[in-house]
């Protein structure tokens, strides 16, 4: 078995120079039982947003490539920071750009994906005994721009290294001790789970958990990698995030969430006819809106009606780019909604127990929280409810399908 290990380490487990000296002393018990170590590393804190908040005060609107090429600095900062601590330490490091890695990715700056990586520089500086400390959250492109991915794109560039290297795992140090049956904020009685499926995962993800980023996932599920999420703050066995047919037990229902920052649109009174659905579509696939439930019904005189959740924050795009095609068809109107929430379960036991939609649909009519809309797959149901009812919602149905830790 492979005895390379990558490490990935967020912006809070090195916050400050103090918690870099603790992460250094993890990565030294890691190096003195023999693993050789990649540690992909954020930028400190909130370094990141306090670069944007300069770049704010100099530009309204600053070209791309060069937000990428201040953001990228942050990582930067923290990779130079954490191989000097572990140099304290007796352990030999050195520190990587992600192009100095040969991390390689599109031309999309803000939001590049890795189009391939040669390990070679790191395999080689490993088998010379270094810790390999590597930029989070970086590459370049096929010019040398340096590019950044976007949202989670630290976890990515773990994963993606763990994917080259075919290391044993991708361990993911956070400020949490791993993957819970819901958010503990919102209900006390969440537990740990020992292991999560990659597809109970990305929905988890996309649902709005902030644990890993669905892209980390996407990429671990591709190349089969093993991602150990753990924190940085103590010496706990996290979760792992594995194939579905590692799992021992499929749960029927592994995890529940509530997403509360999308709004409902619905567009009354449009056309039934062809064509009409995908040309609202679209109009919001060219804006790059991310689309969750949708539901159309058909009223009188040949007129639809069709309602779908997008993010809040995209809502003002959403109308500025429907409102000529309401003028085109000559009728219709859009309204929305803001005050919503979506309420989810996700578990791949869902494929060979029946039963579950009925059991969180009785749960929510015995305390009178309306069902406003509906989405399924394979592995999730989701519901629109107000938001005034979420949290409440949220906590009847992590214990209706027995998921309360024991007392």
């Amino acid at each position: 078995m492979s005895k390379i290990l990558v490490q990935k380490f967020g912006g809070t487990s090195v916050g400050d120079p103090e918690r870099i000296k603790r992460v250094a002393a993890r990565i030294k018990s890691y190096h003195e039982k023999g693993y050789q170590l990649v540690v992909v590393v954020s930028a400190m804190g909130h370094t990141t947003d306090e670069l944007v908040d300069l770049a704010a005060k100099i530009s309204t609107n600053p070209p791309k490539r060069e937000m990428d090429m201040l953001l990228s600095t942050g990582e930067q900062v923290s990779i130079a920071l954490l191989a000097m601590a572990l140099h304290e330490t007796g352990v030999p490091a050195r520190s990587f750009t992600g192009g100095q890695v040969n991390i390689v990715t599109d031309g999309n700056f803000s939001n590049a994906r890795i189009e391939s990586i040669d390990a070679r520089r790191l395999t080689d500086e490993l088998d010379k005994g270094q810790v390999c400390i590597v930029a989070g959250f970086q590459g370049v492109d096929q010019n040398q721009n340096i590019t950044t991915l976007g949202r989670g794109g630290s976890d990515t560039t773990a994963v993606a290294l763990a994917a080259a290297l075919k290391a044993k795992e991708c361990e993911i140090y956070t400020d949490v001790d791993g993957v819970y049956t819901t958010d503990p904020n919102k209900v006390e009685a969440a537990r740990k789970l020992d292991q999560i499926s990659y597809d109970e995962m990305l929905e988890l993800a996309s649902l709005g958990a902030g644990v890993l980023h669905s892209r980390s996932v996407e990429f671990a599920k591709k190349y089969d990698v093993v991602i150990h999420v753990k924190s940085s703050f103590n010496y706990n066995e996290g979760t792992k995030v594995v194939s579905e047919n590692q799992i021992m037990e499929k749960l029927k229902v592994t995890g529940v969430t509530l997403k509360s920052d999308d709004a409902r649109m619905t567009i009354g009174d449009i056309p039934d006819r062809p064509g009409v659905a995908a040309e609202i579509f679209e109009v919001l696939s060219e804006k790059r809106i991310n689309i969750d439930v949708i539901v159309q019904s058909t009223g009188k005189d040949k007129l639809n009606t069709i309602s779908f959740t997008l993010p809040v924050s995209s809502v003002r795009d959403a109308k500025a780019g429907l409102e000529p095609l309401i003028q085109k068809w000559g009728a219709g109107s859009i309204s929305t909604d803001e005050n919503i929430a979506i309420l989810s379960a996700v578990g791949v036991g869902m494929k060979s127990h029946s039963g579950v939609a009925a059991s969180m649909f009785k749960v929510l009519a015995e305390q009178n929280i309306n069902i406003e809309m509906i989405s399924t797959s394979e592995i999730k149901i989701s519901c629109v409810i107000s938001q005034d009812r979420g949290k409440e919602a949220l906590r009847l149905i992590h214990t209706v399908f027995g998921l309360d830790k024991s007392t």
